[in-house]
């Protein structure tokens, strides 16, 4: 029998800064049937490069520095005080990535059952060995890294509980570099849990990946693929997840345990065809 899939929902930024936006995205989270919702935690002033932190930016809130940017969409503790409350009403798991130490600190407040690792920070070997002092289940991405840098990035979370995400980090990525097959090659090579985190435009290669061996899912959201910001184009929408989750919970059933048999709702037609 298939293991049933654990489905994360990544909201990452794609509240736009909005508390609103982000209880809408939950709900929809939730009535779609995702075991999770995902966030992204950052300290700007760590994070964003220094030659970067004074380009003006066109936004809807007018222009401003990239800084000033990134601080609009950053979510402080009033809002995940909010945020970690509405989870909890709603029946839905709910953690974030930390893109800095900052921030995983700030997470610690809350007890997120895992913390998500992105694919751009596996390199970060003190973020890597802070997340690992933890104690909690790590889930990390692996796109745009060779297997050099995966090795590392398993080594520095020696003694974790981990899963391990194939990952195409082109938003959104096309179809000819999903490569899906390498679900199969990094569970044989490193023995971990694997899952997949998607970020083209289609459903069925996701539900395929689940074919394939993965065990988690994530896959970034949003009310609107045309809304402002990066990350909309390649999200699903709120119909789009429903079909998602109820593609992947079917195949779960559809699976089966490979056992050739005869069922019982053949017995009916066996007998009449065949006379015994």
């Amino acid at each position: 029998m298939m293991k049933r899939t654990y489905i994360i929902a990544e909201i990452g930024i794609n509240h736009n800064g909005s508390l609103e936006t982000a209880k809408k995205l939950i709900d929809i989270a939730a009535l779609s049937g995702c075991d999770a919702v995902k966030f992204q935690k950052r300290n700007p002033d760590v994070c964003v490069p220094e030659h970067q932190k004074s380009k003006m930016r066109e936004t809807p809130w007018g222009t401003m520095t990239y800084l000033e940017y990134k601080y609009k969409v950053e979510f402080e503790k009033d809002e995940y005080d909010e945020i970690d409350s509405y989870c909890r009403e709603k029946g839905i798991q709910w953690s974030a990535s930390p893109w800095d130490i900052d921030s995983l600190n700030f997470l610690m407040q809350y007890d997120v059952p895992w913390l998500k690792i992105p694919s751009a920070m596996i390199t970060n070997d003190k973020l890597m060995k802070a997340c690992a002092a933890t104690g909690k289940k790590i889930i990390f991405s692996t796109g745009m890294s060779t297997y050099e840098e995966i090795n590392q990035a398993v080594e520095w979370l020696q003694g974790c509980d981990i899963v391990m995400l194939h990952c195409n980090s082109t938003y959104p990525a096309p179809l000819e570099d999903l490569n899906l097959s390498c679900i199969k090659t990094l569970k044989d090579r490193y023995g971990c849990e694997v899952g997949y985190s998607g970020h083209e435009f289609r459903l069925g290669t996701t539900v395929a990946a689940v074919y394939l061996g993965a065990t988690y899912l994530e896959r970034h959201i949003t009310l609107d693929r045309t809304m402002w910001g990066s990350d909309h184009m390649s999200s699903v929408e709120p119909q789009g997840l429903i079909k998602l989750v109820k593609g992947v919970r079917e195949l779960e059933i559809a699976y089966g345990d490979g056992i050739k048999k005869v069922t019982e709702g053949e017995l009916g037609p066996r007998k009449k065809l065949r006379g015994y």
